[in-house]
């Protein structure tokens, strides 16, 4: 557990265990310039033979006690991940740290980067630390904790293992955010049916655990716009009888991160109370194998009318996201932006730390680019090559659910495309959802990506 307050004392001033100051380019900023005044030129000293890069750091013992020189690099968020990590490998229980006049970016990489998932474990380790900024306003803390508890749950929700989190598991965990005054509203089989989400119920009905469909509402007094999201919500992605190899099956408990990040931004935007109606939208389910399951070659209607030839079960999250942003569309969306684990061929593109924005619309598609550069979360324009629209023609539906490999990103987005008239943002966050080693940001596991960008594309609103 890390707790961050506000203090006006300065870190020549303050008392505490130990004492942090920041070095850049191998030279103290100027805190820990008036702190090395203080200490006689020590600091200064420690530092000639060890200039510090970037989340390197030297712990300097002096008179008046210990101070911990960390390197800081240009992106401040991720020096303040790895300082809370350092912190916690040193464990001391408090810290007087140096402010930076990115506070706010400070504030976030701090709390982010002390997540823990340790739920399932039967031995805890219990790590509290405090950390003290001197001159930072507490409003500052006070918005990067509420950011930082919306990033927490999406990386607690994508954590949780497949045997917990069913469909129906997660339906229930979103009602949690009835508390915070979100409406939510859950569909069950018989209701999705009714609807005529013909392509999000084929790819359920193999599973034992029936689907749910999931509509949240925040809708604050007054509220200047409106934001609609879609997230893709796969529990558990086993690839059908397109089966994935055990190795890609591993981390597939993260199919349902675009859902995460929705619901995320959700708990966070109410916690703010940004003053922006937001609506979100999860086709939550499972794509397993049984004699119910669906198979290629099946033809399937979905909830626009259009018709859709399976080629390969493995290509299920675009059948989920077809009807469901066909109901965002329904329910008077204007804009809609859709996150989803959708390619492997993202992946491949663009690496595990960045994700593809597909935009049907330039200015909606800079809209989002620009607030995730704000949000310190990396994205990068892709192409909707409409030449590629061939790739998915059908001999005997409207649309096949892919293409050939090439362009496999472009073709699925190309697909969901299909689906919606409003512009539409898609979001492939297949790479940076879910990290494979940890990171400045956080461990091993769910990253909660996408929630921050979230929220600065409806503050931009």
């Amino acid at each position: 557990m890390i707790t961050l307050l506000s203090t006006e004392v300065p870190l020549a001033q303050g008392e505490a265990p130990l004492k942090v100051a920041w070095v850049k380019e191998g030279r103290l900023l100027p805190q820990g310039e008036a702190l090395d005044a203080c200490l006689g030129g020590a600091l200064r000293r420690a530092l000639e033979g060890a200039p510090l890069k970037e989340g390197e750091s030297l712990l300097v013992a002096t008179p008046e006690g210990q101070v911990l020189l960390f390197g800081l690099g240009e992106e401040v968020s991720s020096s303040g991940g790895r300082l809370a990590q350092a912190l916690q490998r040193l464990r001391f229980p408090e810290a007087l740290v140096e402010p930076l006049e990115e506070a706010h970016a400070l504030a976030e990489g701090l709390l982010l980067g002390a997540y823990r998932f340790q739920r399932h474990k039967s031995e805890k380790e219990e790590r509290t630390l405090t950390l003290r900024l001197p001159g930072v306003p507490e409003g500052v803390l006070e918005r990067a904790r509420k950011v930082a508890e919306g990033v927490y749950w999406a990386r607690d929700l994508v954590n949780e293992p497949p045997n917990l989190l069913t469909p129906l598991a997660l339906a229930e965990r979103a009602m949690e955010l009835r508390e915070l005054g979100v409406e939510v509203q859950v569909l069950d089989e018989e209701a999705i049916a009714a609807l005529g989400m013909g392509a999000f119920l084929a790819v359920a009905q193999g599973s034992a655990n029936p689907p749910r469909f999931i509509e949240l509402r925040y809708a604050p007094p007054g509220a200047r716009a409106r934001l609609d999201l879609v997230g893709k919500g796969l529990t558990f992605d086993s690839g059908g009888y397109s089966l994935k190899p055990t190795e890609s099956m591993a981390t597939m408990k993260s199919d349902m991160a675009g859902a995460a990040a929705v619901l995320g931004a959700m708990k966070s935007a109410a916690l703010l109370g940004l003053p922006v109606e937001i609506r979100g939208y999860i086709a939550a389910c499972e794509n397993l194998i049984s004699g119910r399951a669906y198979r290629v070659g099946d033809v399937l209607r979905t909830l626009s009318g259009k018709t859709v030839e399976v080629m390969n079960t493995d290509a299920e999250g675009r059948l989920t996201l077809a009807d469901a942003l066909c109901y965002a569309e329904r329910q008077g969306a204007e804009r809609i932006l859709e996150l989803s684990t959708l390619t492997g061929a993202s992946v491949v593109a663009l690496g595990e730390e960045v994700a593809a924005l597909f935009a049907t619309e330039p200015a909606w598609g800079s809209l989002v680019q620009e607030a995730a550069g704000r949000a310190g979360e990396k994205v990068w324009p892709m192409p909707l090559e409409k030449a590629y629209r061939e790739k998915l023609k059908s001999p005997v539906a409207d649309l096949k659910n892919v293409g050939d490999r090439n362009g496999g990103a472009i073709t699925a987005a190309l697909f969901l495309s299909e689906f919606v008239r409003v512009p539409l943002v898609h979001l492939d966050i297949a790479g940076p959802a879910f990290a494979k080693k940890a990171h400045a940001l956080g461990p091993e596991g769910g990253t909660g990506f996408g929630v921050r960008t979230i929220l600065k594309v409806a503050e931009a609103l």
